[in-house]
Order: structure tokens, then C-alpha cells, then sequence
């Protein structure tokens, strides 16, 4: 191993580059400074000091879609120059279509089977489970040798079947080439045969050499065959590559980590309790996630080092579509001359209908091209035919109309955003009905827990959800538990009360759902009872779920009558509550509040992320 010199020039010139880096990743990207501080501050060594690596570095980026990722990745390539040296694979056991099966083929194939510093993305990662649902081994898996980098960061280079057949086929082009020349068939007696682009690829691959393909091609088959055996004797051709110099980057998006996951299409929850929810996972959120996906030993291999990202706040949604509507305004006055005044009625309406907390930044790239994009080529068109260099845009919302003044002309265009046209589709009496539904489980979550919701709607963009009441994180013990059920049967119940049982709607199928599973847990796998399971090791708990079912329904009968009994004696405060909400379609914390102290009952307003838990102390 020859001595390591430090150049510290060349250190101190990386380090300003990987600077440079980090302020132009964070002009792009909004709402995760502090992803990029710390991706920046983990590849310093990699970046700055290789050598001083005895194995590779691994981070792992886990977060919802659309929160970037993996462009984070390929930009950073792009700012370090790395473009030659990356590579970015998804590993995935159900393709079948691809023939490569494993890392060092990838490798090979993109010629970065080698010692050299390299970055190696493994993306979508989350697909590559050797798991199944039930947490057994799944009996084949593409792609081992992933697991072998991870380890210690050597891949196998050849096998020896491979290296010999390789050998082989030198021995026989020199036997060929011989044998031609002999007969005088091809090959004239005073010019040596040079080998093909194909056989320097092979030799290339095979041995340690700076020299390009077009240099190997100049070798004869005579070179070529003592090059081959030399390195056979050499027997460095049998050793693994060493990859301990490498950056490995394993992104992907783990739903059992961020609860908040699988509610991809709503777009009425405030996507600042979406950022607190995720806030709140850690590092053991994201191990115990992955043991449901992988084996202990490769989640292991993993390493600590896990950056997880958050979903973006409101604030940043904004500041997105700020830039993104300045971007647009720059480039109209740099191709045509003329001004874009963009009213804040645009970024409000691309807002409104553009951002789903829980997809990310995509769908809101999409609303900018529908809103605004797409209707400017018109304001753009009239200000080039009447010579004008202004034109300002703004929304309607009581004509229903984008409006723009091209110089003294105005335009207007008819348009609803789609969103907008879903939330304002619904019919009043239905509105009514899941006002009282909602104010319910509102009601009761404030009697249990002496605490306002997040948020109450009742007149949401989805036809499949009537509304929602948004609560705190609640630490689950059995009273908590007792008092969920109660505020999941409230809505229901709130409407048996103040409209009758004839015309309680169907919209308690999901709390119904969630009541089962709660009190199955709180009986057969909690034991908080008379009743205690027998748990197994072979499987989780087993027991006679006959002996368990009365308890269950007596239980759930129990609670049915206390509700309803709490709503009947807050039936003024249900019903001023439901008419405010009604009015409305949406409450917040304060104005809830407000409410419930007209009738006496003084509740807490508390932040996005407030852990409600009893007071412990011994």
C-alpha cells in the first residue's frame, strides 16, 4: 500500500466546493436546510479525505413522495462533479425483465466496479424487501450482493469460472491468430493482428488499468495473452473489489414509519399537523419500520446514520409557489419584454387546489401550469398585439373568473379550480348532516380530553369523506382507549340525537372500523380486563376468541350509552357548534374554543405536535 501524502491545497479547494454546494442546494430546495446540513456535513470525509476510508459511507433518506429526495442526490452529483462516477439503481424482487441480478453487474456494466470514489444511489428502497407481509423470508431475493457492499464494501470482481474462460479465450485467438497466418489466410507475415473493442472491454474489465479502449485496442493477441496470464498468476484478479471509498446513499419511502402516509389525496388537513406529526418520527420509528421489512442482521447493515425528512409546512408551500410565480414573471420579461404582476388571489387559489401535504411538491408544479401557465399565453398573446409591456393578473372568487388587465383592456376567464369545484359540489343538507356528525366526535373530544381539535370540517374535497375532526397525538393507556371508542361512536350517536335514528347516515362505516379494532385490541391483545390472552411464541397471541366476543359487545354497549348520554347534556353546545360549522365548512382551534365557552366549558388550545399524556409520577 503506498503512503498517503495529504495535499492540503486540494483539501481546502474541495472544501469550498462543497460549500458552494450547500448554498446552491439550498436556493433550490425549500423547507430542508437542515436535510442538506446534514448530508453535507456526513460526506465531508468521503469528499474531502477518501483515503482515509476503510469502508464505505452509507446514509439513508427516508421520507414521504415528493419531498426530494432523490434530486437532492442528482443535484449534489452535479455540484461535485461526480457525473461519471454515480450510479443510481432501484433494487426491486419482482422485476423479472431485467437480466441483471446483481450490484456488480450494475457496476460493471456502468464501469465503476473499481476502487475509485463513486456515489451510489439505491432508490426506492422500500421495494426491496426480503420480508413478507407475515415477516417471513422470502425464499429468493435478486440482488445479495447488496447486503456484501453494505458489510464491508467489497464486491466479488469475477468468479473463477469466468477469469478462466476469459484465459481460455485468449489462449484460442492466439491459436487462431497462429494458425491464420501459417496459411496465409488473413493475416499478412509482416503485421501482428490487434485485438477487438469487445476483447479490450473484457480485458479492461479484468485488469487494473488507466489505459483507455482505444489504447488496449492497439494491442496484439500476443500482448493480450501475456497480459491475461500474468494477471491470472498475479492472482489479484480473484480478490474482491474494494468499495470501501464509495458514498451509498439508500433512499426510500417507508409508510409504516409516517402514519400520516397513506392520506395522499387529502388536501384539506393543514399541512402544518402534517409537519408535526412527522416531526415526531425518530430514528426507532425508522428501524422498527424496516424490521418489518428486512432481516435484523441487514437492518443492521444499514448503519445509523438515517436523515429523515419532514413533510412541508404551509409557510413552505408558500414560499414555493412564490418562487415558482417569480420564476414565471422573470422569464415572460426576459424572452417578451413585458411585466407579470401576479396578485397574491393566484398564489391563494394554486394553494387551495395544489397542495396535498402528504404528495409533496409535485402536485403543486402541476396547479402552476393549470392556474397560471396555461391561461398567461393568452394575456401574453393580447399584450404582444396591442403593443403593451403590463399586464397584471388576479382572482375572483365572486365571478369566478382569472382577471387580467392588459394595459386598459380586462380579460376574464372563466375558471373554478378543480378542487375548489369538488369542495363547493356538496349539497346543503348534506353539509348539515356531517356538520352535526363531526361537532359530535368534536364534542366528546373536548368533554375527554379538555382539549380543541386541530381542525373541524365539514365540507372537504373528497366524495368519499364527509368531513374530519383532527385530533392531538394521544398517549395511549386503557383510560385513553375508553375514551377514543366514546369519541369515535360521538359521531354517529350526535346524529341519532339531533336528527333522529332514522336518518343517521351511514358516514360511521370508518369510525365503526376503527371502534372494532380498538376494542378487540383493548380486550384480546392488551388484556385490559378480566380476561387475559394467552400469548404464544409461535404466534403473537393466541386464544378462543367465543369467551372474549360478549365482553367485547358489553363493552362497546357500555360505552354507546355513557356518549349518548354526554351529548344529550351538551345538546346546546352540540348544536351552536354545528351551526357555526355549517356556516362555515371549517373551524379552527380558537374559534371552537370560543364556543365551547359560551356553554361553560373552558378547553385548552394547543399546537400542531402537543402530546396529550396523564401525569405520571412516582
Amino acid at each position: 500500500m503506498s503512503e498517503f501524502k495529504l495535499d492540503k491545497a486540494l483539501i481546502f479547494e474541495k472544501k469550498k466546493q462543497l460549500e458552494a454546494a450547500k448554498l446552491s442546494l439550498k436556493s433550490h430546495f425549500i423547507g430542508i436546510d437542515g436535510i442538506i446540513d446534514n448530508l453535507i456535513e456526513y460526506i465531508q470525509i468521503w469528499y474531502l479525505v477518501p483515503e482515509l476510508l476503510v469502508r464505505p459511507i452509507i446514509i439513508n433518506l427516508w421520507g414521504m413522495t415528493g419531498v426530494g429526495k432523490t434530486d437532492l442526490i442528482r443535484r449534489l452529483v452535479k455540484l461535485l462533479n461526480f457525473q461519471d462516477k454515480f450510479i443510481e439503481v432501484e433494487l426491486n424482487n419482482t422485476d423479472n425483465t431485467s437480466w441483471i441480478g446483481s450490484v456488480s453487474a450494475f457496476l460493471e456494466r456502468n464501469d465503476l466496479n473499481d476502487e475509485l470514489p463513486k456515489i451510489l444511489l439505491f432508490d426506492e428502497i422500500q421495494r426491496f424487501n426480503t420480508l413478507d407481509v407475515h415477516g417471513q423470508p422470502l425464499e429468493s431475493t435478486k440482488f445479495a450482493d447488496f447486503w456484501e457492499l453494505l458489510s464491508d464494501g467489497k464486491l466479488s470482481k469475477k468468479e473463477r469460472n469466468e477469469i478462466d474462460s476469459f484465459i481460455n479465450n485468449a489462449i484460442f485467438n492466439k491459436y487462431e491468430r497462429n494458425k491464420r497466418r501459417q496459411n496465409n489466410e488473413s493475416i499478412p507475415l509482416d503485421k501482428e493482428e490487434t485485438i477487438s473493442a469487445w476483447e479490450a472491454q473484457q480485458l479492461k474489465k479484468l485488469i487494473e488499468t488507466d489505459k483507455t479502449y482505444e489504447q488496449l485496442m492497439e494491442l496484439t493477441y500476443e500482448e493480450y495473452f501475456n497480459i491475461a496470464n500474468l494477471e491470472k498468476k498475479k492472482k489479484k484478479i480473484y480478490e474482491p473489489v474494494n468499495h470501501s471509498k464509495s458514498l451509498i446513499i439508500i433512499s426510500g419511502n417507508l409508510d409504516d414509519a409516517f402514519s400520516m402516509a397513506g392520506q395522499t389525496s387529502e388536501a384539506d388537513i393543514d399541512a402544518d399537523i402534517f409537519h408535526a406529526f412527522t416531526k415526531k418520527v425518530t430514528l426507532v420509528d425508522i428501524k422498527n419500520a424496516l424490521t418489518r421489512k428486512f432481516r435484523p442482521e441487514q437492518v443492521a447493515r444499514l448503519g445509523n446514520i438515517h436523515i429523515i425528512y419532514l413533510s412541508l409546512r404551509r409557510i413552505e408551500f408558500e414560499k414555493l409557489i412564490t418562487r415558482e410565480i417569480e420564476k414565471i414573471s422573470d422569464s415572460v420579461k426576459e424572452k417578451f419584454g413585458i411585466k407579470v404582476s401576479i396578485d397574491k388571489s393566484i398564489n391563494d387559489l394554486i394553494y387551495r387546489n395544489g397542495v396535498f401535504p402528504v404528495q409533496g411538491v409535485r402536485p403543486v408544479f402541476s396547479s402552476i401550469t393549470d392556474i397560471l401557465e396555461t391561461h398567461l399565453t393568452n394575456f401574453i398573446f393580447e399584450a404582444l398585439q396591442k403593443e403593451v409591456k403590463s399586464i397584471t393578473i388576479a382572482y375572483s372568487v365572486e365571478k369566478q373568473s382569472i382577471v387580467a388587465s392588459v394595459g386598459k383592456t380586462k380579460l376574464l376567464i372563466p375558471f373554478v379550480g378543480r378542487i375548489d369545484e369538488i369542495r363547493e359540489g356538496h349539497i346543503g343538507e348534506a353539509i348539515t348532516n356531517i356538520s352535526v356528525h363531526e361537532c359530535g366526535h368534536a364534542v366528546l373530544y373536548m368533554l375527554m380530553f379538555n382539549l380543541a381539535p386541530l381542525q373541524l370540517k365539514s365540507k372537504v374535497a373528497s366524495t368519499y369523506v364527509g368531513g374530519f375532526t383532527f385530533p392531538h397525538q394521544i398517549y395511549e393507556n386503557k383510560q385513553n382507549l375508553i375514551k377514543k371508542i366514546r369519541i369515535l361512536l360521538a359521531g354517529g350517536l350526535a346524529e341519532e340525537v339531533v336528527f333522529g335514528k332514522d336518518k343517521a347516515s351511514v358516514g360511521r362505516m370508518h369510525d365503526r372500523e376503527q371502534i372494532t379494532i380498538t376494542v378487540v385490541h383493548f380486550v384480546r391483545k392488551l388484556g385490559f380486563d378480566a380476561f387475559q390472552a394467552d400469548y404464544t411464541l409461535e404466534n403473537s397471541y393466541a386464544l378462543n376468541t367465543k369467551k372474549t366476543d360478549e365482553v367485547i359487545e358489553n363493552l362497546v354497549r357500555a360505552q354507546v350509552e355513557e356518549t349518548e348520554k354526554l351529548l344529550i347534556d351538551n345538546l346546546p353546545l352540540l348544536k351552536q357548534l354545528s351551526v357555526e360549522l355549517n356556516t362555515k365548512g371549517s373551524l379552527e382551534p380558537n374559534e371552537i374554543a370560543e364556543v365551547a365557552r359560551q356553554f361553560g366549558l373552558n378547553v385548552e388550545v394547543k399546537e400542531e405536535g402537543y402530546l396529550r399524556i396523564d401525569d405520571y409520577k412516582i
